[in-house]
């Protein structure tokens, strides 16, 4: 069952795909993640959101560390199959900053940044 839902992603040239991270219940956009076959795979597997990370070229089970942890609801594919939307639970901040979220600055018309 895997196997076909991975025949219809676009990965691009390193094998990789953008995931959004959504929370399921608000719809608050969490954070951008990459994922690869194996995360995909893993993440429907066990119900934990697993990315992988670009910088320790290895999966990266989100919350592995810091307990903030993502639990799966739902994945979507939008309509190219080259990005994933994850619905999620999310458990703690979702940043490593430690904001909830990772959008937390605004970019203005005039090019200032402010954090939200």
């Amino acid at each position: 069952m895997i196997a076909k839902m991975l025949d219809v992603v676009q990965f691009n040239s390193a094998g990789l795909i953008p995931a959004i991270a959504q929370q399921y219940d608000t719809g608050e956009v969490l954070m951008m993640a990459w994922m690869n076959a194996e995360a995909i795979s893993e993440t429907l597997r066990t119900g934990q959101v697993c990315y992988y990370s670009r910088s320790r070229t290895a999966l990266w089970r989100k919350g592995e560390t810091s307990g903030h942890t993502q639990r799966l609801i739902e994945m979507r594919i939008d309509c190219d199959g080259d990005t994933l939307l994850i619905l999620v639970d999310q458990t703690g901040p979702a940043c490593h900053t430690g904001a909830h979220n990772c959008f937390f600055r605004t970019i203005h018309a005039d090019g200032n940044i402010d954090q939200t």
